[in-house]
C-alpha cells in the first residue's frame, strides 16, 4: 500500500507578526487506474489504502457487480509503479463493462460522475427494493452517529484534510469506516467492504458521510440497498429527488441534537 500521509514544510504566519517554519502533514492524493481485463476503464484520484474494495465499491454503483463472486481477481498490475493500476477480472457470468461507461479523462477526488461518457448512463437500474426495507431509527440513535465517526477517522486527526464514510447498524454500532480525500472514493470503499464479504444488499444499515449528501453518493448508497444516508451537510435538491425515488430515508444537518429529515420521515421513530 501507498503511502496515506507526507511531510511538507510550510510558513505558518499570523496577523500578530508570528513567523515560523514547520513541517504539516499532508494527505496523500494519488491516481489510480482501474482496469478490467487488462482494457483501462477510468482513472480516479484517491488516497492510497482499501484499494480493492474502493475499485469494488466503484463497480457495484456502476451495475457492473453486484455480489463478491461476480470478482475472480483484484491485483495491482506488474507493470506499474507505486500500486497505482488496479486489474480486475470478473467471473465469467459478468458481462463486461459498457464501452459507454468508460471516463476519457481523469475522474477528481471531488466528483465521482462528472467524467462520465453521458448523462444517460447515470440511470441505473437500481437492483434492491429499498421502500420495502422495514428498519426503524430513534432520533438518539441518528445524533450519535457524527461523533462515532469522528472518534475514527484517524488521518484526518492528522491532516485535517480527509472525508469519511461509515457503515452503522440500526443501534449505531459501526460496521466499517473508509477515509480518502474524495467523498465518492470513501463511500466506495465502504460498499466495496462490504460487497467482497458478501453483505450487499445492506438491509436495515445507515450510510453516514462527514460533508453533503449528494446525487452520487445517494445513487451509490441506493445501488447499495441502504436504506439510510445521513450527512452532517446539506443534501442536493437531486440528491432528495433519487431518494425519495427510491424510497430511501435522507437525514441531512446531523448536527448536535438536530437534524433534518427530507425523505423516509416513517422510519425515524420518537
Amino acid at each position: 500500500m501507498g503511502r496515506i500521509t507526507v511531510r511538507k514544510p510550510v510558513l505558518r504566519l499570523s496577523t500578530a507578526g508570528v513567523r515560523g517554519r514547520r513541517p504539516d502533514t499532508l494527505a496523500v492524493e494519488e491516481p489510480l487506474e482501474i482496469r478490467v481485463a487488462g482494457r483501462p476503464l477510468t482513472i480516479t484520484m484517491r488516497t492510497p489504502g482499501d484499494d480493492f474494495d474502493l475499485v469494488a465499491g466503484f463497480l457495484a454503483a456502476e451495475g457492473v457487480i453486484a455480489r463478491a463472486d461476480d470478482l475472480v481477481a483484484l491485483r495491482y498490475c506488474a507493470d506499474a509503479t507505486e500500486q497505482n493500476t488496479l486489474d480486475v477480472v470478473l467471473a465469467d457470468h459478468v458481462p463486461p463493462p459498457d464501452p459507454g461507461m468508460t471516463r476519457a479523462f481523469t475522474t477528481t477526488s471531488a466528483c465521482g460522475v462528472c467524467g462520465k461518457s453521458s448523462i444517460e448512463a447515470l440511470r441505473v437500474d437500481r437492483p434492491y427494493d429499498i421502500a420495502a426495507d422495514p428498519v426503524a431509527l430513534t432520533p438518539k440513535v441518528l445524533a450519535r452517529l457524527p461523533e462515532r465517526l469522528r472518534e475514527a477517522q484517524r488521518v484526518f486527526d492528522r491532516t485535517g484534510g480527509l472525508h469519511a464514510a461509515a457503515l452503522f447498524d440500526a443501534t449505531g454500532e459501526p460496521l466499517a469506516v473508509r477515509e480518502d480525500v474524495g467523498r465518492h472514493n470513501a463511500v466506495d470503499k465502504v460498499v466495496g467492504w462490504a460487497l467482497r464479504a458478501g453483505l450487499l444488499p445492506l438491509t436495515g444499515r445507515i450510510l453516514m458521510v462527514s460533508g453533503r449528501a449528494s446525487f452520487e453518493l445517494t445513487q451509490k448508497a441506493a445501488q447499495a440497498g441502504i436504506p439510510v444516508l445521513a450527512a452532517v451537510s446539506a443534501p442536493s435538491s437531486l440528491a432528495v429527488d433519487l431518494a425519495e425515488d427510491a424510497g430511501m430515508t435522507l437525514v441531512g444537518f446531523l448536527r448536535g441534537e438536530t437534524m433534518n429529515v427530507y425523505t423516509g420521515a416513517h422510519r425515524v421513530t420518537a
